[in-house]
């Protein structure tokens, strides 16, 4: 009898904190947008919908759990996703603001980054030159001294408020640095597998994007972790399309959206979310991988069920 396809999870973030306004007409910022954005990307196969809120006025980040629920009961009822709350923010926030929406909603999943690091991301006002809102280009150069904080007794204060919730984490992992120290709470007995671990690459302040990046982090995790963790893999920009597919090659899980990069080909603005999803699941199947459900991924990632969440 033939081996079944691997199912591989698609997550989508949607709108994030990295991108400003002025850099694609297609971002979404209100509430509408981000919830029709969202259930797109779900019927285009995301299982796993990775949310960050925005001010409806300016577009500027936001972590007010009234802007969260303006749109998660809505993306809720109109689909089945995981529903995975940022605890990132945006690099300038302190850790209190970052973990509002996470406390408050106690959603399945919650993204974790696994340290602080430099989140440099003013090279961008080298690209952009005009903006709608003043706050864009301050915003980017703050990032030129700005180190996104996450210390040891941060992350044990998110996992002991969030994980007593019920939430588990997306570990978002910049650097092999990031491992080690997710390998700590883990030998502590502060988190247990299986482990939903998102490497990142291609963000200033963090690993790069070459083959070998990739190849070294999943090394490394296969080492820390052994089959305890279940591995996924974003690329900033550019890089988002290649990074994705060389990890599902390697067996791993994929994370695309207009959070990590803004294209749909080379010098082609991705349109919506969807587009950036549908892209990616033409590469998995061409590779003979099938796309997991969301019901899939609550299996793989021994989530509690969408029932469980507090909206």
């Amino acid at each position: 009898m033939a081996k079944s396809p691997r199912k591989v999870i698609i997550t989508c973030a949607i709108t994030g904190g990295i991108h400003t306004p002025s850099m694609s007409r297609y971002l979404p910022v209100t509430a509408d947008e981000i919830t029709t954005q969202a259930i797109e990307a779900a019927e285009a196969g995301a299982a796993i919908l990775h949310l960050h809120a925005r001010n409806p006025e300016d577009g500027r980040p936001t972590q007010d759990p009234d802007a969260f629920a303006a749109f998660l009961p809505r993306i809720k009822q109109a689909t089945d996703a995981v529903l995975n709350l940022t605890t990132g923010g945006s690099p300038t926030m302190t850790v209190a603001e970052r973990l509002q929406p996470a406390l408050t909603f106690a959603p399945e999943v919650a993204s974790l980054n696994m340290g602080s690091m430099n989140f440099g991301l003013h090279p961008m006002l080298d690209r952009y030159k005009k903006f709608q809102h003043d706050w864009e280009p301050e915003y980017l150069e703050k990032t030129r001294d700005t180190v996104f904080k996450n210390t040891f007794k941060d992350i044990e204060h998110i996992i002991e408020h969030c994980g007593g919730n019920g939430t588990r984490f997306e570990f978002e992992c910049y650097d092999t640095s990031h491992l080690y120290n997710l390998a700590h709470f883990r030998d502590r007995g502060l988190v247990d597998g299986p482990l939903f671990i998102q490497t990142v690459f291609g963000i200033l302040g963090g690993i790069g994007t070459h083959p070998d990046d990739v190849a070294h982090m999943k090394r490394t995790a296969d080492r820390l972790f052994g089959d305890s963790y279940v591995w996924s893999v974003l690329g900033a920009g550019r890089h988002q399309l290649p990074i994705t597919t060389m990890a599902a090659a390697m067996g791993g899980n994929v994370r695309v959206g207009l959070e990590d990069s803004l294209w749909d080909g080379p010098g082609r603005l991705a349109q919506s979310n969807a587009a950036q999803v549908r892209r990616i699941r033409q590469v998995l199947e061409g590779l003979g991988l099938e796309i997991a459900t969301a019901e899939d991924a609550r299996a793989m990632l021994a989530l509690n069920g969408a029932d469980r969440v507090s909206f």
